[in-house]
C-alpha cells in the first residue's frame, strides 16, 4: 500500500479522502483509495499450530547491484536459533557502485581486508546445507535473488553448492503475494513489514532486513491458517505456483507496454 497521491473516494464507505490522507491498492488501471478507517489491515493472529512455532532461519545479503546472475555479494547475515546469528562483509573484487552504496551503505573502503567471496560465502554455504540437514525453514524475502545470487557466486569460484533441491524456503515476498494477489500493490519489505506490523528501522541492512524477512513470515503464518498449517514441504509447491502466478500477471502488463518478462519457473532459483 501506499499514501494516495490525490483527491478521491473511498472504496469501502465512499467518504472523501484528501490527497495524503489516505492509502492506495492496487495496480494502474485498477487504482483503489481507502479513508484511514477502511485502510485494508491483515487477520488477527489466530491460535493455530503450524511451522511459524518451529526454529526458523533467514538469510539476506547486500550486494554491488540487481543481477543475481552477474552482480556480487558484499555482506551476509544468516540468522538461526536464538542469539545464533553469523554476519560479515565480503571483499567482492570488483568495485562497489556508487548506486548500491548509496541504497546499503557498504563502500570498497569498508570492505578492504575483509575475506573474499570463496572464503565467506564457504561459511554461507556450509550452514544452509546444515539447515538442509535439519530440515530447518529458510526464511528468505524475494528468494530468488538472493538464492540465485549464492548459486552464482558459488559457481563463479568453484564453490560446492547446497542440495537445492531439499531446501525448504519460506519466502515472504511470495507467500504475501499468494494471498493477496498483488491487490495491495507494491510489496517491498518495507511494505509488508508495515502492514503486518513489524519493526524495520535500518532497511537494507542485512541483519535488520534478515530479521524482518522471518519475523513477517511468523506474522503471515499466524494470521493466516491456510498457510501456517500447510507444511514446509507442500509449501514449496504452493510458493511456486504463486510466484508463477505473480510472473504471468506482470507479464500480461508488461507485454501491453513493452516491458522486460518475468520467468514463471524462476523460484527459487531464476534460470
Amino acid at each position: 500500500m501506499r499514501t494516495n497521491s490525490f483527491d478521491g473516494l473511498c472504496d469501502a464507505c465512499s467518504a472523501h479522502v484528501a490527497a495524503g490522507s489516505g492509502s492506495l491498492t492496487g495496480k494502474p488501471g485498477r487504482w483503489r483509495t481507502w479513508c484511514l478507517a477502511c485502510s485494508p489491515r491483515p487477520p488477527a493472529r489466530g491460535a493455530h499450530d503450524g511451522w511459524h512455532r518451529l526454529p526458523l532461519a533467514s538469510l539476506d545479503f547486500e550486494t554491488t547491484g540487481v543481477d543475481p546472475h552477474a552482480d556480487r555479494v558484499v555482506s551476509y547475515a544468516l540468522l538461526d536459533e536464538p542469539g545464533f546469528e553469523i554476519t560479515g562483509l565480503i571483499d567482492p573484487g570488483v568495485p562497489i557502485p556508487t548506486a548500491a552504496s548509496d541504497v546499503h551503505g557498504i563502500t570498497e573502503t569498508m570492505v578492504a581486508g575483509a575475506p573474499g567471496p570463496a572464503e565467506a560465502l564457504t561459511v554461507v554455504i556450509d550452514w544452509v546445507q546444515a539447515l538442509i540437514e535439519r530440515r530447518v525453514g529458510l526464511v528468505v524475502f524475494n528468494a530468488c535473488y538472493d538464492l540465485t545470487m549464492l548459486r552464482a557466486e558459488a559457481q563463479r569460484h568453484g564453490l560446492a553448492e547446497p542440495d537445492w533441491e531439499r531446501l525448504l524456503v519460506v519466502d515472504p515476498y511470495v507467500l504475501d503475494w499468494g494471498i493477496e494477489r498483488g491487490g495491495l500493490g507494491q510489496r517491498r519489505l518495507v511494505d509488508v513489514a508495515a502492514y503486518y506490523g513489524v519493526r524495520l528501522d535500518g532497511a537494507h541492512d542485512a541483519t535488520v532486513d534478515a530479521r524482518a524477512a522471518r519475523e513477517v513470515a511468523v506474522e503471515l503464518a499466524a494470521r493466516h491458517a491456510t498457510v501456517g498449517t500447510t507444511s514446509l514441504e507442500d509449501l514449496m509447491g504452493h510458493q511456486r505456483t504463486w510466484y508463477a502466478d505473480r510472473a504471468e500477471d506482470w507479464n500480461s502488463y508488461a507485454r501491453r507496454v513493452g516491458r522486460d518478462l518475468d520467468d514463471p519457473t524462476g523460484w527459487p532459483l531464476a534460470s
